[in-house]
This record gives structure tokens, C-alpha cells and sequence, in this order.
């Protein structure tokens, strides 16, 4: 049933809301990395008045320019790990308009939702990237320890993370708080399997950038079929 609901998220992802979400999440991304290189290269700028007196070397011009280099290969090899996370958080964001169209195509009998609160949409993105990069970190310790498990510690922490916070969010537009965890908790060996599933692509580039989007579509189809609403 679970690769049902996956095979159903991945044959809709040509739907025009899907793809506006993923290209949401991507350049959003881009743009917040490029400001934050921005920054960092004003600041070093600024403290740098173009030149620096050095023992024996004396006055050396070209220290500036390294500087502004090594910003910008730090910062390339930074937004090769930060793309899909700081992607990934910005496309939560938007995750209603995919449940909302999943249930537009699957489920036209149900109420159509207004969307949420941008705001309220924010803090939970920045909760969960939060919650994301501090487990993986814990996790990261970790590994020298306990190398051997490492494959499997990555895709049952990501799994039970996204399957809790995928499932919560497309729950909670249809059931009061109290419920939609009860109802995660009950099913909570089959919600973690799937978002195992959702971990499993975390791995691959460019495609790691669409499990957002079929996460949360993923996640629709079995919350209605869990709490009987289809």
C-alpha cells in the first residue's frame, strides 16, 4: 500500500503546482546562498583597506583578492551540502498547495482548504531544518563509533524525521492537533517505513530535491487512506 501511495505522488509530478513548488524551493535557495555570499564578501571588504604590512614580505596588495576567492570556493563547497536542506526547508513552506492538489485530483469530494499562513508555514520550516541538521550532526559524531551502522542510522533517523513531520503537516489540515498525532502514533511502524522510503533518495542529486514534493504527496494519499476518508 505504501509504494501505491508513492507510484500515485510520482505519476502527478508533471501537475503545474508541483513543479511550481519544486522551482519555488530551488530558487529561493539559490537566492538566499547567493545573499549570504553576498554578505560574507562585503564584510571582507570592508575590513580590508586593500593592503596588509607582513614581516619580511612587507606591503602585500593581493591579500584582498585571496580572501574574496577563498569566499567564494568556500562557499561553492558549502552550497553543495546546504542546497538540498536550505531547498528542502523552503519548499515546506508550500507543501499545502501539493496536499491541495493531490486532493483536488484524488479525493474532489472533500472541502478545498484555504492555504495557511505563510508565517506559520515559516516557523515550522525553519523548526524542522532546525531539528534536521542538529539529528544528522548527533549523528555525524556518532558514526567513528558505530561506522558499521551508519547507512542504516542515516536513512531510519531522515526516515522517522520526514515520515513525522510529512505526515503531521497533511494531518493536521484536515484533523485537530490531538488527532492527527494519535492517529501517526497508531500507524507509526507504516508512516516510519514510508518516510524511509522518502529517505532513500536524499542521496542522489537533483532528485534529492524533489522528496519534499513527493513526500508530501506521498504522505496525502496515506493519511486518507489510514483515516478512511477516500
Amino acid at each position: 500500500m505504501i509504494l501505491t501511495d508513492f507510484s500515485k505522488a510520482v505519476a502527478q509530478l508533471g501537475d503545474p503546482r508541483f513543479r511550481r513548488v519544486v522551482l519555488l524551493g530551488i530558487g529561493l535557495a539559490l537566492a538566499l546562498l547567493f545573499g549570504v555570499y553576498a554578505l560574507m564578501l562585503g564584510l571582507i571588504q570592508w575590513f580590508n583597506d586593500g593592503s596588509v604590512l607582513l614581516p619580511v614580505l612587507g606591503e602585500v596588495t593581493w591579500v584582498g583578492s585571496l580572501l574574496s576567492w577563498t569566499s567564494l570556493v568556500f562557499m561553492m563547497i558549502l552550497s553543495f551540502f546546504l542546497m538540498t536542506p536550505v531547498a528542502s526547508a523552503i519548499t515546506a513552506m508550500f507543501l499545502g498547495d501539493v496536499a491541495q492538489a493531490v486532493e483536488d485530483e484524488h479525493y474532489p469530494h472533500l472541502v478545498h482548504l484555504e492555504r495557511a499562513n505563510f508565517f506559520d508555514g515559516l516557523r515550522e520550516s525553519v523548526n524542522f531544518l532546525g531539528v534536521l541538521i542538529l539529528a544528522n550532526v548527533i549523528a555525524l559524531i556518532l558514526t567513528p563509533f558505530v561506522w558499521f551502522l551508519a547507512p542504516f542510522m542515516f536513512y531510519a533517523l531522515n526516515g522517522f524525521l520526514l515520515s513525522r513531520e510529512y505526515f503531521q503537516m497533511v494531518a493536521l489540515r484536515r484533523l485537530p492537533r490531538a488527532e492527527a498525532v494519535a492517529l501517526r502514533k497508531k500507524h507509526q511502524g507504516a508512516v516510519w517505513m514510508a518516510g524511509i522510503l522518502m529517505a532513500l533518495p536524499l542521496t542522489i542529486p537533483i532528485m534529492n530535491l524533489l522528496v519534499p514534493v513527493i513526500g508530501a504527496a506521498t504522505f496525502t494519499h496515506m493519511f486518507h487512506r489510514l483515516n478512511g476518508t477516500r
